[in-house]
């Protein structure tokens, strides 16, 4: 990209602070928010400024146009705080006011006197969002999305052997010809890569893609100029599915591709571990073919059984998909096996499978609940639920820029 584009399109936005936070985006990040942990009334003495600024821009963004007042009686702050704030949003080009708009004086069914106000709303138009999903075995993919998760343009690459520092070369050129695909102002990059990723988007290790000790968002950010995130695949999947998809509560999702990861969102928190690595379900000993006592082994951990790769080289081993149904219910049970305890620890109510549905759904499926209601108490996981994300191969985008979206701006 050239740096004139690079100069017209890039944006350091400033962060859920308003004040500078903009440059935090590049550094350590917590947990992701989720939908029910969003800001939803006014600061407590000493929150201050950059939670109300926040809850303005959310209640704005969840709840569409409404008028100056709306908002002080939406969000408990007074009149002259939400004038301050939104005149600030405005400035920074993050709200507008409705063009040719004037609101009625009927909010929720009731009429109010007075003068109508002019309505403001969160101004989608004035930003895009760069993901890229690493997690196919095959290509990189990339796209342009609004702020509200829309896909505006795509952009696959053919990954081929590229590992290490080659593949660090196709992420950079991958996000530069993206950004040559908009003319909006780019509010950064969110990036779903295989690995144990830590809170700053270091990748501590990814074999397939030959990456150790990474600083994988250090070095997009770097090469690019703009604003990057970086997270595990399976972390940004579960988010977006938490943000998008049809579950209400706890959740976890299993993402079967060219690795095998799962995400958990517990109390509207996504779970990461001590060391990053929730949900590294993959390296999970479940065959005990060599007896209960057997030392760990990498042919019978639960990646042998299930990736997309494994599972094709089966199938045709055994005949072609006519003769599928034997391989996909194994796998399924051996996922069963590795899920019940967490199942039966968490009183799950809702597993979420991703991944090729001609592989995932149907035998292997059934096979995995059938399993885990076999080794749990029936009583308390009788209803567990077991289904198909509905969000289907954009998944990793969408949460990807979700992320970046929340760490910039946030909101959720």
């Amino acid at each position: 990209m050239s740096s004139t584009t690079n100069e017209r399109q890039w944006v350091a936005a400033a962060g859920p602070a308003g004040d500078g936070a903009g440059e935090s985006a590049q550094g350590a990040l917590p947990a992701p928010l989720t939908r029910g942990a969003r800001p939803e009334r006014k600061a407590l003495p000493g929150h201050g400024r950059t939670h109300n600024r926040t809850l303005v821009l959310q209640t704005l963004y969840r709840e569409g146009p409404m008028s100056r007042a709306d908002l002080a009686r939406t969000t408990g702050l007074t009149k002259v705080t939400v004038s301050d704030l939104v005149q600030g949003l405005i400035d920074e080009t993050l709200v507008v006011e409705a063009a040719g708009a004037t609101e009625t004086n009927e909010r929720n069914g009731r009429a109010r006197p007075g003068k109508p106000g002019t309505p403001l709303d969160f101004d989608r138009a004035a930003f895009d969002v760069i993901a890229v999903d690493l997690s196919d075995h095959a290509i990189f993919r990339g796209a342009v999305l609004d702020v509200d998760g829309a896909v505006r343009a795509r952009l696959d690459l053919e990954r081929g052997d590229a590992t290490g520092a080659d593949a660090v070369e196709l992420v950079v050129e991958l996000v530069e010809r993206l950004g040559d695909l908009t003319t909006r102002r780019i509010l950064g990059v969110g990036i779903g890569t295989p690995g144990v990723v830590d809170e700053e988007g270091r990748v501590l290790t990814a074999p397939k893609l030959g990456w150790s000790e990474l600083p994988l968002r250090e070095l997009v950010a770097e090469r690019t100029g703009f604003v990057t995130v970086a997270a595990n695949d399976a972390n940004v999947a579960v988010r977006a599915e938490h943000s998008f998809g049809a579950n209400v509560g706890d959740l976890m999702l299993v993402r079967i591709g060219h690795g095998l990861g799962s995400g958990l969102v517990i109390g509207d928190r996504l779970v990461v571990g001590s060391r990053f690595a929730a949900g590294e379900i993959g390296q999970v000993m479940v065959g005990t073919d060599a007896g209960i006592e057997s030392p760990y082994r990498t042919d019978q951990i639960l990646e042998h059984w299930l990736t997309v790769p494994q599972l094709l080289e089966r199938i045709e081993t055994a005949g072609g998909m006519t003769n599928a149904e034997p391989v996909l219910r194994e796998a399924g049970q051996r996922l069963g096996v590795a899920l019940a305890p967490v199942v039966g620890a968490l009183n799950l109510a809702e597993l979420v499978l991703c991944g090729p549905v001609e592989l995932v759904d149907g035998p292997l499926a059934d096979a995995l609940l059938e399993t885990i209601r076999n080794r749990t108490m029936r009583h308390s996981h009788d209803a567990l639920a077991v289904r198909m994300s509905e969000l289907g191969d954009d998944i990793v985008l969408r949460g990807a820029a979700a992320l970046l979206v929340f760490r910039q701006l946030g909101l959720t």
